[in-house]
Formats: structure tokens, sequence, C-alpha cells
């Protein structure tokens, strides 16, 4: 039975947890899912590599302190498109170290979703990047990777990693080229992912730019994918990072990835505005979200039937 509906009235009564804020006006199509995040940010200051230890400001205590902290708000803010997208979902949260074949099976996962990352990949434990590797280009449990994530599917099927100036991580210079900012993206071909983008209903509508190819996305990083992996398709491009979104699909994977941070745009929901608040200017980055476990949905009815 698919866990695809077509608004709230569909669910069983009572399945809606008091602790889940749901956007107003926001029906949601999906009924149950379990997702795994995976936390990318290093935790332990056993996932540095000798490449991190010999780097001239490299400060353990301070460096997984930093990281710690930002997970602590990444996750969450993953965790809270999840809830606010699913009537009954459930969220298992992994350690990139953690993640294997038997953990994501015993979980019965329909999806996995790949926070970002803060540090370039050569100061990751290269047999912990290696192992993840392994799993990514074999799972066939869906793959949302965002930002860093979408960076580490790439380097995991044979991409480079590069800064925005094109230069490879290792030369490391203070005051990288970096993306802070809201973006403007162009959507190159027409993929599931973008269903309802150009829905004209004024509930999605809300400060949403005309054109129905462009997306309007929050960027937050310094380095790109260099090259589309073999296999891939590239859905959307920007001005400083051409590759903004692929995918690969086969009847037994399915791999989105983005550049930007999808999940920015549930944050500020019940925030009170300020001049200086990242306001939600797009619900683009939902409704790609919505999209990604929908499709994730199908992909495990089409290997089940």
């Amino acid at each position: 039975m698919s866990n695809v509906v077509q608004d709230e009235s569909a669910a069983p009564s009572g399945v809606i947890a008091s602790t889940i804020s749901v956007a107003p006006s926001f029906n949601r199509r999906i009924d149950a899912i379990r997702v795994v995040i995976v936390n990318n940010l290093l935790h332990e200051a056993e996932d540095l590599s000798d490449v991190a230890r010999e780097d001239p400001a490299f400060d353990e205590r301070a460096w997984i302190k930093q990281e710690r902290y930002i997970s602590g708000l990444a996750l969450p803010n993953i965790e809270k498109n999840v809830k606010n997208l699913a009537i009954r979902p459930e969220i298992l949260t992994l350690h990139l170290s953690q993640v294997t074949p038997e953990v994501v099976a015993d979980f019965d996962a329909d999806a996995i979703v790949l926070s970002g990352t803060l540090r370039d990949f050569d100061f990751y434990r290269p047999d912990m990047i290696g192992r993840f590797a392994d799993f990514v280009t074999k799972t066939e449990v869906p793959v949302l990777g965002i930002c860093g994530g979408h960076q580490l599917v790439g380097q995991s099927f044979g991409a480079r990693i590069i800064t925005l100036d094109k230069l490879l991580p290792s030369e490391r210079r203070n005051n990288r080229l970096v993306e802070y900012q809201y973006r403007y993206v162009k959507i190159l071909k027409e993929d599931p992912i973008f269903d309802r983008i150009d829905d004209s209903s004024e509930s999605l509508r809300s400060n949403r730019h005309s054109r129905t190819d462009i997306l309007r996305v929050w960027q937050n990083h310094g380095l790109m994918v260099d090259e589309l992996p073999a296999g891939f398709e590239q859905l959307a491009s920007g001005y400083l990072c051409p590759i903004q979104m692929m995918v690969k699909r086969t009847d037994r994977q399915l791999i989105y990835t983005v550049q930007f941070h999808i999940e920015k745009s549930f944050e500020d929901w019940d925030r009170p505005k300020s001049f200086w608040d990242h306001h939600v200017e797009s619900r683009d980055g939902r409704v790609i979200f919505e999209n990604f476990l929908i499709e994730a949905l199908k992909h495990r009815e089409a290997l089940e039937s």
C-alpha cells in the first residue's frame, strides 16, 4: 500500500504528534516513511586524518567542539523537514562512521539523507570515507545528499572536489571564495524532483519568483564537484558552482544530490523576523525535499513489486 497521501484528511486520526510543528496551509502528502539521517560532520577525535593533524591550524579540541556545535544545528533542521513533510515519520540518525548496509537494513529505511560538512574531506580518516563510498555506490535505498553530502556522493562516484576558484582543497589558504547567501539556480531538465515547482496556488507562491525554470535557494559552501560523475545526469546549474543538482536513476538505485541547502526553507518558519534573519524567501527547498521523499517511496514500491 502506498505511503503517499493527498492531504492530511486521508490519514488516520490521532497520528500527528502535538510536538510536530506543521507549516500553516501546508498539506502533507506523505503518510509513513522511515528515514536515516547521516551526520557527515566530524564527531570524534578518531575521525580526523593524519593530514588534519599536520595542518598548522590544527586544534583537536576546538575543531571537534565546533563540528559538534554545527551538527547540533544542522541535524535537527533536517529532522524538522522530515517531520513537517510526513504524517508518521520514523528517523534514525547515524554518524558517517556508523553507516553500514546492515544498520540501514535493520532500520528498514525508505530513504537516506546526508547532511552537509565543514572540513575538507582529506581531513577525514580515509578508511571512513572509503567505507561510505563502498556503501553509497551499492545501496538500493534512495539517497539525498545536501551540500557536503552532494560532494561526498560525487567523490564516491569518481569526481574530484575542488574550491569555487577551481583549486584543490589541499592548496590551503585564507579567505577562500565561498557562497553564503540566497542564490538563483537554473533548472536544466525535467525531473519528478521538480513536481509542483510551478504551482500557482497562493499557499505555494508566497514570495515566489515568476520564472518556473529558476529556483531560489540558500547557498553555504566553498567547495564543489568538478565534473558530473559517470551515471549521473545534471539537473540544475549555478553561477559560481555549475553542478548544483544531479541524479542517478536506475532500476536499482535512486540518488539525488543538491549543492544548496533545501532544508533551509523550514528553518525560520516560526521565528520572528528581523533585518538580520535569513528570511524564507523561497519555498523551493521544501518542495524539492518533499518530492525526494515521495520518489523514494515510489522507488521502494518498484523494487518490491
